[in-house]
């Protein structure tokens, strides 16, 4: 199983990139600002989350506006990638009824289409951070890591949820409850020293926030995060791949009958 992914991308590429490419050109289609707001969107949020809540926390937290939009764009990229790859085989049933094709390529594409506005946001990140006058360190060198991690995390969520989603449509519903709350259960706006310890210990079990220490750690804090680190978030990421790998893997086959 663990070859799966790479023979899928090897094989299905050009597929692949044409989806990307096409998604890509629908999201900015008819947009005068175009792809210019895969940029203003975090610099947006983080404009108005600084000024709802830098009065509580802009004495506790150095470099609050920078803190937000760290965590914001990391944790749009995991449950953006999850949230499209969800309804992706949905999306996609027309052409799954009409042609034979290998399923796994199309919450692959989702994820790798919000990878790519991932990458036109660091845009964004970079322009706060050069605003704010926070020196780069050589810990930034780990991102690809991070974004492997969260990647590879977000696709084994999006597969396990876009199994679940074709049997039970309402999972696409309860999705969006989850993920608010996950969002809030995640310290994105607000420092993590102000949780109670049993706040902390489930904290522990959140694999967002493990992520977003860490790209907080190698961004913001000039960290360079230790192998205990990195073993957890290659662990969450893993797990959580093979489990959303093996359900689709199982049910695939019984896909066209309910899209």
């Amino acid at each position: 199983m663990s070859d799966v992914l790479p023979s899928s991308l090897k094989k299905n590429w050009f597929t692949i990139s044409s989806l990307v490419s096409k998604d890509f050109k629908l999201k900015y289609r008819r947009s005068v600002l175009g792809v210019l707001w895969s940029v203003l969107n975090p610099l947006l949020m983080m404009c108005v989350l600084t000024a709802v809540f830098s009065a509580f926390f802009r004495f506790q937290i150095e470099y609050y506006p920078f803190y937000l939009i760290l965590g914001n764009t990391l944790f749009s990229l995991a449950m953006d990638s999850a949230t499209s790859a969800m309804t992706s085989i949905v999306d996609s049933s027309s052409l799954i009824k009409k042609v034979r094709i290998d399923k796994l390529i199309f919450p692959i594409e989702k994820v790798l289409f919000q990878l790519v506005n991932f990458a036109i946001s660091l845009i964004a990140v970079a322009i706060v951070m050069i605003f704010l006058q926070i020196p780069p360190t050589f810990n930034l060198l780990l991102l690809p890591v991070l974004l492997f991690y969260v990647t590879i995390f977000s696709l084994g969520l999006g597969l396990l949820l876009a199994s679940l989603a074709v049997f039970f449509r309402d999972v696409i519903h309860m999705w969006s409850v989850l993920r608010l709350a996950w969002m809030y259960a995640t310290p994105l706006f607000y420092p993590v020293d102000i949780l109670p310890d049993w706040m902390m210990t489930v904290e522990l079990f959140n694999p967002m926030f493990h992520y977003v220490q860490y790209f907080r750690d190698i961004a913001l804090w000039g960290i360079t995060p230790g192998v205990s680190d990195n073993l957890i978030c290659l662990a969450i990421a893993a797990v959580t791949f093979f489990v959303g790998l093996g359900v689709f893997r199982r049910l695939q086959r019984k896909f066209i009958l309910y899209v």
